[in-house]
């Protein structure tokens, strides 16, 4: 499968990939130090029914940088860039933990491109001060010993029994990071820290929502993820037990055959 890119603002190289065809499209948006290698293998599965597009984030993979602070709306701005340019006008969103968050902020912005949206490890509600405050002191570790953030917060994301078992998955990851200057890492954490609530993105959706999260997922409260599954007119959750933060790679086959027919349904 091979990579695309545009000029994004006529300064930035957005990394891009294009799969498949048909009338239904979804686009998978990575999380926080990942980029779309993550998504090769749904990319792989799901090209022959439906079209797929993948994303690099700003800072992330082989996407260029923006400004000092990658909030959520300027990567959804960016992901708007790349639908038009491609000539896609609607599709289903699936978004893991950061890409979640550019998700909403796209769905905010551009509902009418909206067909559906997969929060997998997301959410929709603001940092708290607890968090924003992590999230400075996080910053701050960065600066100072790059590396070994990634070599210790890579593993964490994943739940403990697993960890052995996908070890070759969790080394990739890894490298994914190490690619990243420390500077985009710090534009995301920051962007991300910046971000509001969307929960009026969820109450107001005339969309499917398919909210999917693993039972031992330090990062996410779950009584907040069935709170906001009560929001859109139609939502559905998956609930993945020995599973952390990374749903997508640790129940790879279950989430993988439960996303494609969502896609299908929110195309009916």
């Amino acid at each position: 499968m091979k990579h695309k890119s545009l000029l994004y603002n006529d300064s930035i190289i957005v990394n891009y990939q294009d799969e498949g065809q048909g009338s239904e499209t979804l686009v998978l948006l990575h999380g926080f130090m990942n980029n779309l290698d993550i998504w090769a293998n749904y990319a792989f599965r799901y090209m022959k029914e439906i079209r797929v597009i993948a994303i690099d984030l700003l800072g992330h993979g082989e996407t260029g940088d923006s400004t000092e602070i990658h909030t959520m709306e300027l990567q959804a701005n960016m992901v708007k860039a790349v639908l038009d340019h491609v000539g896609v006008t609607n599709c289903v969103f699936a978004g893991h933990s950061m890409g979640g968050y550019v998700a909403l902020a796209f769905c905010e912005l551009y509902p009418s491109y909206v067909k559906g949206l997969c929060l997998l490890n997301s959410h929709a509600l603001m940092d708290t001060d607890k968090a924003k405050e992590n999230r400075i002191k996080t910053c701050e570790f960065i600066k100072n010993s790059r590396a070994a953030f990634i070599v210790s917060f890579i593993p964490e994301l994943f739940y403990c029994e697993n960890r052995e078992r996908l070890y070759p998955e969790i080394k990739d990851i890894q490298d994914m990071a190490m690619m990243m200057k420390t500077e985009s890492i710090i534009s995301s954490q920051m962007g991300m820290l910046q971000r509001p609530s969307r929960l009026d993105v969820l109450a107001e959706a005339k969309f499917p929502v398919l909210f999917i999260a693993g039972k031992k997922d330090p990062r996410i409260v779950m009584e907040n993820i069935f709170a906001q599954a009560m929001m859109p007119y139609h939502s559905e959750v998956m609930m993945l037990d020995d599973v952390a933060h990374m749903a997508h790679v640790e129940e790879f086959e279950k989430v993988k055959q439960r996303l494609l027919p969502f896609v299908h349904l929110c195309y009916i």
